[in-house]
């Protein structure tokens, strides 16, 4: 059961706020909704919070509008956008602005949740960071008051042990699943993180085909959409990997496309 994390809800449909609330409530976490832009950055501006959900359309603004205003009061806190099929182009605008992901409504509760709980654990390691850089921070303080040099503290020092599933690999194709960083052959780059999950459906189910709708469902959670809805949402994700990874994104030779099916990672 989650205890400590704060999540703010901006959507004007009241049905959806309550739903979604109830939802995640029942797992623990403190629930805050705002029913327009307006109201959401008087919140925002009042204290921060750990995640935030961020409906497309507003009564008073446009959720794409919105999200710069967001991502410049708290730069590290993930949005996810919400969304219906017929805004998904927008929905993925928004990721290239800085949106963590987007759910495609009607939401489901299991993959709401799944959801909200990976990209939280995510956050860890950031926090940790500005925990150990704070006590170094705090230290040096201290030590200087007694005129010693205070001794340097590392993030190793107050890590936890490396996750042994941290790392994957396929071929000459490396993933870091806590950096998103990637590394191939002589590319040593990051993608954004919903991109990323992507990428490690194709290496885990590699050399084999995997269908639009399998690897939209695993890398999003989206389940019984039609195939030319997977299709679309699968087919930019693809056209990011690409753009990173391969020497002619238009005659890819690590990621293949097969034809009415879906794509291969040629391992």
């Amino acid at each position: 059961m989650v205890s400590s994390h704060s999540i703010l809800i901006i959507d004007d449909e009241p049905n959806l706020r309550r739903s979604l609330g109830l939802i995640l409530q029942r797992e623990g976490y403190s629930i805050t909704t705002a029913s327009n832009a307006s109201e959401a950055i008087q919140l925002l501006q009042a204290g921060a919070y750990d995640l935030s959900f961020l409906d497309i359309k507003l009564p008073d603004q446009d959720g794409i509008q919105l999200l710069p205003q967001i991502k410049e009061l708290y730069p590290d806190m993930p949005v996810l956008i919400l969304t219906a099929h017929a805004t998904l182009n927008t929905a993925i605008e928004a990721v290239r602005l800085g949106a963590r992901d987007y759910l495609i409504k009607p939401i489901d509760p299991d993959d709401i949740l799944n959801r909200v709980e990976s990209i939280l654990s995510e956050q860890k390691p950031k926090r940790r960071r500005e925990i150990t850089t704070q006590l170094q921070n705090l230290l040096v303080e201290l030590q200087s008051m007694d005129g010693r040099e205070a001794p340097l503290i590392t993030a190793s020092a107050v890590t936890l042990p490396v996750d042994p599933a941290r790392y994957l690999k396929c071929g000459e194709l490396v993933l870091d699943r806590h950096t998103h960083s990637v590394k191939y052959k002589d590319y040593n780059t990051s993608l954004p993180p919903s991109t990323f999950d992507y990428l490690v459906t194709l290496v885990r189910h590699s050399p084999h085909p995997v269908t639009y709708e399998k690897l939209v469902q695993e890398s999003q959670g989206y389940q019984n959409l039609s195939r030319a809805e997977a299709r679309d949402i699968a087919r930019w994700q693809m056209h990011e990997i690409r753009k990173v990874l391969e020497p002619n994104s238009r005659q890819p030779e690590l990621i293949i496309t097969i034809r009415d099916v879906g794509y291969r990672l040629i391992s």
